[in-house]
């Protein structure tokens, strides 16, 4: 069996110089076709079922699936909740057999943020479970602005909520469908100066390929969120394999032919935040 916590997969990845994929799912043959990947790369991989994933497929559903391809697997698999919103919601995932949950009360007061997810990482840490918050809003493409991680407001979070994980806002976006953007590196340096708790960054799509791996070995960045980009090589699969024969209809045999390319995509994500 090779499910494993957060915090198993990033203190390896911190000590180091590498960082781990948090590959956001979708449903069974994406998060199958990332497993597939990751063994094939030989490195751990994070599982994450965020708000859309959720309210598509009841996260008991999801922690079966997610164990399923982690007992089977050659490596490390984390089983994680990507943004939850409640006590309720990260409760409902560790009961369904998750090995992390993240908290997300960014977009609250300081200290509301710190207690709330204080109270959520001691829970998980009772279950065995790890525990990512986040300290300062991560934005999204087109959306809402991202805030920006204040370094002082950091070690705070850091220090008084006892998260594993700790999720920052450095110039990085959700849902961006390019590489033209680019990380504050001088605001990531005074971040991790102050703080030996492994970074993530959400909006891991939008970060150019380079630089992730300049961070993933260079930085206290252990984790990066991918979604967009996969999204994307499996929407473009899907729909040359339904262009392909506009006569067919088993949905079956329609999305066999989007794992390879899925697959294909997912290597070269994974391979990017290996170490030197």
């Amino acid at each position: 069996m090779s499910l494993v916590t957060l915090k198993d997969a990033l203190q390896p990845a911190l000590k180091d110089g590498y960082a781990v994929a948090g590959l956001v799912t979708l449903g069974w043959e994406d998060m199958r076709a990332y497993v597939a990947a990751a063994e094939a790369e030989n490195c751990p991989v994070i599982l994450q079922a965020g708000p859309s994933c959720r309210e598509h497929t009841p996260l008991p559903i999801l922690g079966k699936m997610f164990r399923h391809l982690a007992e089977a697997a050659s490596v490390p698999v984390v089983a994680h909740l990507d943004h939850g919103y409640t006590f309720d919601e990260c409760r409902e995932a560790i009961d369904s057999g998750f090995t992390s949950v993240m908290f997300d009360g960014s977009r609250k007061p300081l200290q509301q943020n710190i207690d709330e997810t204080a109270l959520i990482a001691e829970m998980a840490h009772k279950a065995g479970v790890s525990c990512e918050g986040e300290i300062g809003f991560v934005g999204y493409s087109g959306g809402e602005g991202s805030a920006g991680t204040d370094p002082q407001e950091a070690a705070q979070f850091a220090r008084e909520s006892g998260v594993d994980a700790m999720a920052i806002s450095v110039g990085n976006v959700h849902l961006q469908q390019d590489k033209e953007g680019g990380l504050d590196i001088d605001r990531i340096r005074a971040i991790e100066a102050m703080t030996d708790v492994p970074l993530v960054i959400h909006g891991g799509s939008g970060v150019p390929v380079a630089q992730r791996t300049e961070l993933a070995r260079g930085s206290k960045i252990c984790k990066f969120n991918i979604g967009t980009e996969l999204r994307m090589a499996f929407g473009n699969a899907l729909r040359d394999a339904i262009n392909a024969d506009p006569a067919r209809f088993d949905r079956v045999q329609i999305l066999k032919e989007t794992h390879d390319p899925v697959v294909a995509a997912a290597r070269r994500v994974l391979q990017a935040f290996k170490g030197a």
